[in-house]
């Protein structure tokens, strides 16, 4: 098995983890070190609190997903002792030849049944699952109830005025936005969630109220238009009896959360996808209590902009695996694309991973849009629609960077001019284009500029909030 660092390191479900398996690696923990002939398969003890040590194994019959399994009672998946069984395999520790065990070459047998089951044969194919009509009429059914509710909060938080948020005013406000969850309705839950913490905010601070309040009718314009086009959506499907999950945006804004079953069934997949992540970055959604680890990659055939997402609740952290910064070519049998019109999310089962050629290095600013002007184009298009972010993110071609005055700004190869800044509501700790200057070289010619694309009220114009730059050799990171 060809293992490296960055490979352990992105199985572990925390870096945490993956250091404490390290150690246990470095102070000699494991004994009776076994593989098979064909080393797909590694197993080992490991010296615990206890007498008796914990058998832990590690199953590379899938290569780019192996199998761990430990008989400790952690939690964590891989647990540190997995993780400090691929340390050993790393460090070359020497693994004697043995006969597969045979609790291991049971497990195996199920596991290949399981995944035959789920993939069918020509001959005998799976057969859908059928969705519960009569459940689903009456998750709608309540869901109509929930934006009627909505609607009534809105309408007295706009009647009462946004100041009005607080005291037993936000207690009663907060109850009646739990109670949207009941209503399968999280997505304006959270939206209102979002409201109330930026009237708090003015309340504790109230030199941020321009920025905040904006901020809040902002998502206030967004819930209306999502309560409105919901209840159409809604009330077509229960008038036709078709209880299905469709391929609209309004799904997940309603709060429904996409299975990849069910993407599939709806034929949102792309076979033999190959991705190349352009940035990375993680911040604290407050609203959802959640960490999100957003990346961003370029579909390297196409051109087209993913971003991947993983949702880290912070009540169970150390339950949730971490994502981090990928490099090299990443080649996905199967992508699952979410419905939406911008920006839109993906996923994927499993991906092998290796390095980009040269000539496929050299031509991933070649991707970018063919200039300043058409992207403008593309990203006013987007951003209009209600229910979209008021950001895209755009590959810009570049023909130089600079300085005027106090803002950095891209020239594109053209002569057509974008201003480079932060976002502000990304908060501070993504703030990077200062460090376009702090590049330890300067930009080359065929190069690219991948960030977001945003409107700024300030000055009421577009900008870009520069991430990565692309260049015919490498792919410079301005974030993590």
């Amino acid at each position: 098995m060809d293992l490296t660092e960055q490979f352990i390191l992105l199985q572990a479900p925390n870096p945490a983890a993956a250091e404490n398996g390290r150690k246990l690696s470095k102070k000699g923990s494991f004994s009776a070190h076994r593989r098979t002939q064909d080393g797909t398969l590694y197993w080992a003890e490991c010296a615990g609190s206890g007498k008796t040590p914990y058998r832990v194994s590690i199953d590379f019959t899938n290569r780019d997903a192996p199998t761990c399994r430990c008989s400790c009672p952690s939690r964590q998946f891989p647990c540190k002792h997995a993780l400090g069984l691929m340390f050993e395999i790393l460090g070359a520790k020497p693994f004697e030849t043995a006969e597969i065990p045979e609790d291991i070459a049971d497990k195996r047998a199920k596991q290949a049944a399981r995944a035959a089951k789920r993939e069918g044969t020509a001959d005998d194919p799976p057969k859908p699952k059928k969705p519960n009509a009569a459940a689903r009429k009456k998750k709608l059914a309540r869901q109509l109830e929930g934006l009627d509710m909505a609607e009534k909060m809105m309408d007295e938080l706009l009647t009462s005025g946004l100041g009005t948020l607080a005291g037993s005013s936000a207690q009663t406000f907060d109850k009646l936005a739990k109670e949207l969850g009941s209503c399968y309705l999280t997505g304006p839950q959270t939206a209102f969630t979002r409201v109330a913490l930026a009237v708090r905010a003015v309340q504790k601070d109230p030199t941020r109220a321009d920025g905040a309040y904006a901020e809040a009718l902002r998502i206030l314009v967004a819930l209306r238009s999502t309560i409105k086009k919901g209840r159409t959506f809604l009330e077509g499907k229960l008038e036709v009896g078709d209880f299905s999950n469709q391929d609209s945006a309004l799904f997940e804004a309603l709060g429904g959360v996409w299975t990849l079953e069910e993407l599939g069934a709806i034929g949102s997949v792309r076979e033999n996808a190959k991705l190349v992540q352009l940035s990375f970055d993680v911040s604290l959604d407050e609203a959802r209590k959640e960490y999100v680890e957003r990346g961003w990659w370029l579909d390297v055939d196409s051109g087209e902009l993913w971003q991947t997402l993983n949702l880290r609740p912070l009540k169970a952290l150390k339950y949730v695996k971490g994502e981090d910064s990928r490099f090299g070519l990443l080649d996905t049998p199967a992508l699952y694309i979410y419905p939406g019109e911008g920006d839109r999310r993906v996923r994927w089962e499993g991906a092998s991973t290796r390095p980009l050629t040269a000539q496929e290095q050299a031509a991933l600013p070649r991707l970018a849009q063919p200039g300043v002007a058409e992207a403008v184009k593309l990203v006013k298009g987007k951003i209009k629609n209600t229910l979209a972010p008021k950001f895209l993110a755009v590959l810009l071609p570049v023909g130089s960077i600079g300085r005027i005055g106090e803002d950095y700004v891209l020239e594109d190869p053209a002569g057509a001019r974008i201003a480079l800044r932060d976002r502000a509501e990304d908060g501070t700790d993504h703030a990077c284009t200062e460090r376009l200057g702090m590049l330890p070289r300067e930009i080359p010619a065929g190069s690219a500029l991948f960030g977001l694309m945003f409107y700024d009220g300030r000055d009421k114009a577009l900008c870009l909030h520069p991430y990565s730059v692309v260049t015919p050799d490498e792919i410079l990171r301005l974030q993590y």
